[in-house]
Parts: structure tokens; C-alpha cells; sequence
């Protein structure tokens, strides 16, 4: 795996409508109907270079189009797809909203002996991309990550879930997370992510990560 692509789209000109997520490059393009998102995705499906890792989702309000199943997918190659594709929705009159974009990832972390990822993927009839994770097949559902956990942590195992958004997002989510009750568990990742917990104290990361923010010594995940 190399950083080269995401870096590269990241600092990329004409790629504004663009969020690289932990899933790769993404976008949303609202349109004013269900039939007008259907005619824009058969539009972008014409476009020259997509992948068959590359997603699709119409709905009432939007077409969402992911490049990649991740941002280490990312290659140079992208950055032309992306841009015909932003000229294609313009010729739709469908306009691009980055405050849309987003992923929720179910992080799974556990002590070595106790990574248990074939169960997960068996339950949920998901498929491996890597040795440490689980994709939807569809692309329609949160990807699950399996993590080692913290050897400082007396726990075999814990859950949490990452909410990957743009750099340009992130505070606002954070700010309206907090007002809802939330509690930052974690800063000293920020900006590149906060760890934060609801009354109850089960935790989520906002990360904006790496389209917004270096990431801090560790891994995105809390």
C-alpha cells in the first residue's frame, strides 16, 4: 500500500467536490429527484476509468459516487476520473455538497488471541479486502475494522465505531455532538480526530483523517 494517490488527490487541483475518506475518494451531488440521481449515475457510469470498486448510490435528494473501497486504493488515475465525473454531474445541474459525505466504520478491537474477524465477516456476509477488515459487498454498509487493542487496557475486547468526514466538517460535527450530550473523551489527536463518548460511555472517533488532517502517531481509532 502506498500514500502516494491520496496525497496526491488530496493536494489535487479541480477535485473540490472531493472528500478522501478511509474509503477513498468520495462525493455527493444533490440532484432534485430519485429519477434525476438514476440519469446522472448512468451519465458517470459512461465515464472512462471507473473500477469495479467503484459505488454508485442513487437516492431521493443525491447521487454518491466512491471511487475506491479505500483511500490506499487511491491512485493517480483517480484524480482525472473524479474531475470528468464533476464535469458530468455539472451537466446534470447536480450540485456537489461535501458536507454530505461521510463513512461510519465499526472498530473492533481485541488482545491478538482474541481477533475473532471470520466470525464477523460470516455474520454479516461480508467480504475481506485486507487481513484486518471486512467490506460490504454492496458498498451500502459500515465497513468493520479489526484493531489490536491497547495492552495498558485490562479489557479482551472493545467496540467503537470511526466517523470518517472531511477536515472542513469535523468541527461542526464535534460541536453538535457536544451540544447533544457527548463528552470528548480524547483530544490529543486533534485535529486530525477526537475520541468522544455518550452518558453512557460507549465511545466514537470523529476523524478527519486524511483528507483534512495529518493523522497522530497512532492509527485512526480510539
Amino acid at each position: 500500500m502506498s500514500e502516494d494517490g491520496w496525497r496526491e488527490f488530496v493536494s489535487g487541483e479541480g477535485v473540490d467536490d472531493w472528500v478522501v475518506l478511509h474509503g477513498g475518494p468520495t462525493a455527493v451531488f444533490r440532484t432534485a429527484s430519485l429519477q434525476d440521481a438514476a440519469r446522472l449515475a448512468v451519465a458517470v457510469s459512461g465515464v472512462s476509468g471507473l473500477t469495479p470498486r467503484t459505488i454508485l448510490t442513487a437516492a431521493s435528494d443525491r447521487l454518491t459516487v466512491k471511487l475506491t473501497r479505500e483511500m490506499w486504493g487511491t491512485e493517480r488515475e483517480h484524480l482525472e476520473v473524479a474531475r470528468a465525473i464533476s464535469a458530468v454531474a455539472r451537466e446534470h445541474a447536480a450540485v456537489s455538497d461535501p458536507s454530505a459525505v461521510q463513512e461510519v466504520q465499526v472498530a473492533v478491537a481485541a488482545k491478538p488471541d482474541a481477533i475473532d474477524l471470520p466470525f464477523w465477516r460470516a455474520v454479516l456476509g461480508y467480504a475481506p479486502l485486507h487481513d484486518d477488515n471486512g467490506l460490504d459487498p454492496l458498498g451500502q454498509g459500515s465497513t468493520v475494522w479489526m484493531q489490536d487493542l491497547d495492552p495498558s487496557k485490562p479489557l479482551r475486547h472493545a467496540m467503537h465505531l470511526d466517523v470518517s468526514l472531511s477536515g472542513a466538517q469535523i468541527e461542526t460535527r464535534l460541536a453538535e455532538a457536544l451540544a447533544a450530550g457527548g463528552r470528548i473523551v480524547d483530544d490529543s489527536g486533534a485535529p486530525a480526530q477526537w475520541v468522544l463518548a455518550d452518558r453512557s460511555g460507549n465511545k466514537v472517533c470523529l476523524v478527519a483523517w486524511p483528507d483534512g488532517a495529518r493523522p497522530a502517531s497512532s492509527t485512526a481509532g480510539g
